[in-house]
This record gives structure tokens, C-alpha cells and sequence, in this order.
């Protein structure tokens, strides 16, 4: 990769904080790294990535940030259906009628018919017998911690969403990794691991960073051979990939061969909230087990009855997902074509990796001078720094010119890195 402005690393860790201790001496639990000690070796070369306020969202693919009108090039709103006007409509009607807050946790008091229908909506949608619904999509993955005995051993992808880590470590049984969407590696793992317990195998379908596909079909086959549960969470996959939307798991055709699915309604939807959904017995088995099912206040009105309109809209305009990849693929292909490899995606999860935080924060700050907005990741939450670029329907062509443009102007700047060989066409795992 070619660049201007290239620091040394000394340089870049003399910017970091280091661990401080107490006035006692001890180690001060507050002083850790993390993506904190990022932002600081940002902000001390003039980016200020993380936080910022956006002042509102148009319908046509843009935000207003510092009072200028720029493209939303890192939402997750992958179907564009957070300002649809039957999902704003519906949401506003459930405040009328039940108020902002149910005021209380499901299993008592904070169950309302808008919750048993969006449980029924989503059972049917996704192929399985039961649902039920969270809070949050992250409360959906730390009710994992449930199906974790004393005996239990979870096996789950390196590069596992957050949720789906802390739901494991949060169980009673043991957690170990396998190799990123490497079967032979889980069948490995598995092999060594025999024992009185069950066992289940934990995946993102798409993952979140990257926007690569899991190998589903041969991670059903590796848990087959050891009588394991498979797990999927399709955060990333459902509403966009599958011939109805349902997700990676429809696309894959093992609808009927997955023991849990996990979605979030912040991502397709453009609500919150979360959802599990499986055979009736392992639901139920959450349900009434789970505690960030048990101990959290009901998801809030608003949040439900918008997802419900919102399945109305992705059931009723097919289009929006057939935009969403042709989108996806003028993205990719482009970015390709000026010399940034995307790979391994080959959804609307864009990845643009860079050899360090401060030239991909350079990078981003050039971008949002140009107009438009990404999101800059680096370790922990993701394994290189990198630009998640995502595309969403509600942009259409000139909105993904624009950001191809200012990729451009950009890099003549900065530098861009370039390929070996060229990449071919992207194809989009549907």
C-alpha cells in the first residue's frame, strides 16, 4: 500500500495511555485498553471517528452531521426500513395505545399482544416452531448462557459476535473456539472434546466485520458427527439473504436442520430488539431460563409494533432486497476496480482493511470531508483496522457513485492499496 504521511509505530504507542494505578498502588480497573486508548491515538492526529452526534436521517440515504447533508455509507438498516412510513405510522400508533414502556419484565408483568404476535410473525417467517423475544439483539446472544451446563461444552467461531462470546462465557460449561469458517478445525475441536455433556456449535451466519458467509452446510455436517446443537445468529443475513429474506439459514436450505436461530430487529427490520426462535423445546427452555429474558424490562412497545410493520414491508417489497444486492455488487465491483480488495465479503458488508488504525483514521476523516460516512474499526472489535462500508436500499445508484467518487479522491491523496492480480466480480451469496 502506498501512503503519505506514514508515522512510526513508537510514534503511534507513545500516543496510547498507559495502565495507571490507584492511590493505593494497585492496578486501577478503569485504566484498560480498549477501543478508548484507539480514539486517543485518533484524536491526537485531529480524527475524531467515534460518539459523533448525528442531527437526523433523510429518506433518501443520507444523514445530517455538523449541519451538512452526507451519505450514510455505515448503517445497518440494511432494507431501509427505519423511516418507511408504515413502520413510523405503526409505531406511533402502539404509543398511543400502551405508552412508551411496558414497565416490566416478560414472564410477569410486561407482556403485551403486540409481543405474542411478533413471537407468532417471526416463528412462521423464519420456518421454526417457537420465538421469542428480547430486548435487545445482544440479550437474544447472552441468552445462549442458559443452554450452557455444568457438563456442556460450547464450540464457537473466532470471530464470533460480541454477544455470542459473552452468552458462552456466561454459561456454566466450558467455551472453546475454532478457526475462522475452517469445519475441519471445529471437527478437531470436537474430536478432543468428548465427554458426558452436550455440545453446540455457535456461528454468525454473516459476520458482522467482514461480511463473509459461514459454511453452514458443513458445519451442520461437522456437528452431525458428534451429536452437537448448531446455533446460528443471523444478525447480518436475515431480511437480505434467502428467497423470502429468512437468512443465511433458508439460503442454505437447512431451515429445518438448525437448533436455534438468532436475529436482531435493529438490522433489516430498522427496529430493536432481538429474537430467538427454534424448535418449540429449545425456546421454551430460553424462555423461562434465560436471564437476560427474565431480568430485563419487555421490549418497548414502539420497537414491537414497528418490527411487525416492518415484516409487512420486506414480505411486500421484494425489490428492496433485489436493490440492496445490485447495490452491493456496484460497491464491491467499483471498489475493486480502484484497487481496494474487499475480500471475503460477499454481502452489503463492505470491508476496506488498512495497515493501522491512524492511516485508516486518516482515510475516514478524508471520506467525511468528502461526504460521506463510514465506520473505522480496529482490534478489539475488529481483527485489522479497517472501513465498514454498508450499503443499504434505501441508496440507489448515484448515492454508491458518490462514495466510489470520494474513495477515489481520497486515495490519490492517502494511496490505495493495491491488488496482485485482478480481482473478479463479486457474487453475492443469496
Amino acid at each position: 500500500m502506498t501512503t503519505t504521511g506514514s508515522h512510526d509505530k513508537a510514534d503511534e504507542m507513545a500516543s496510547i495511555p498507559t495502565e495507571s494505578t490507584t492511590s493505593h498502588g494497585g492496578a486501577d480497573p478503569f485504566a484498560k485498553n480498549g477501543l478508548h486508548d484507539i480514539e486517543a491515538v485518533l484524536k491526537a492526529r485531529g480524527v475524531d471517528a467515534f460518539y459523533r452526534a448525528v442531527q437526523g436521517w433523510t429518506e433518501d440515504g443520507y444523514a445530517l452531521l455538523d449541519g451538512r447533508e452526507v451519505v450514510m455509507a455505515g448503517s445497518n438498516d440494511y432494507l431501509g426500513l427505519s423511516r418507511h412510513p408504515r413502520v413510523l405510522a405503526a409505531a406511533v400508533e402502539a404509543i398511543g395505545r400502551y405508552g412508551t414502556s411496558v414497565s416490566g419484565s416478560r414472564a410477569l408483568n410486561g407482556t403485551i399482544e403486540l409481543h405474542e404476535a411478533l413471537e407468532a410473525r417471526l416463528a412462521r417467517f423464519l420456518g421454526q416452531e417457537a420465538a421469542a423475544v428480547a430486548t435487545t439483539g445482544f440479550q437474544a446472544g447472552l441468552a445462549l448462557s442458559a443452554a450452557l451446563g455444568r457438563d456442556d461444552v460450547a464450540f464457537g467461531d473466532i470471530r464470533n459476535h460480541a454477544s455470542l462470546v459473552d452468552g458462552m462465557r456466561m454459561g456454566l460449561g466450558t467455551v472453546r473456539s475454532y478457526r475462522h469458517c475452517d469445519p475441519d478445525h471445529l471437527r478437531q475441536r470436537l474430536r478432543a472434546s468428548a465427554g458426558p455433556g452436550g455440545r453446540l456449535v455457535v456461528t454468525d451466519g454473516v459476520f458482522s466485520m467482514e461480511g463473509d458467509a459461514a459454511p453452514l452446510r458443513a458445519l451442520r455436517e461437522v456437528a452431525d458427527e458428534f451429536g452437537a446443537r448448531l446455533i446460528v445468529d443471523s444478525a447480518h443475513d436475515f431480511g437480505v439473504l434467502g428467497r423470502s429474506g429468512a437468512g443465511l439459514t433458508e439460503s442454505a436450505g437447512l431451515t429445518d436442520r438448525v437448533d436455534l436461530i438468532i436475529v436482531t430487529m435493529s438490522k433489516a427490520l430498522g427496529s430493536t430488539g432481538g429474537v430467538i426462535a427454534g424448535p418449540a423445546a429449545n425456546v421454551r427452555q430460553l424462555r423461562y431460563n434465560a436471564r437476560s429474558l427474565l431480568f430485563s424490562a419487555a421490549l418497548p412497545p414502539a420497537s414491537a409494533a414497528a418490527a411487525l410493520a416492518a415484516l409487512d414491508v420486506l414480505e411486500a417489497e421484494p425489490e428492496r432486497r433485489d436493490r440492496l444486492h445490485r447495490l452491493s455488487r456496484l460497491l464491491h465491483d467499483g471498489l475493486r476496480a480502484i484497487g481496494f480488495d474487499t475480500r471475503p465479503s460477499t454481502t452489503p458488508i463492505v470491508p476496506v482493511t488498512f495497515p493501522d488504525v491512524p492511516t485508516a483514521g486518516a482515510f475516514w476523516a478524508g471520506l467525511c470531508e468528502a461526504g460521506v460516512i463510514t465506520n473505522l474499526s480496529g482490534p478489539p472489535a475488529a481483527k485489522r483496522a479497517m472501513l465498514r462500508v454498508t450499503v443499504t436500499a434505501a441508496l440507489d445508484t448515484p448515492h454508491v457513485e458518490r462514495v466510489l467518487r470520494a474513495f477515489s479522491v481520497v486515495a490519490e491523496r492517502l494511496g490505495t492499496p493495491r491488488a496482485d492480480e485482478p480481482l473478479p466480480p463479486v457474487e453475492l451469496t443469496r
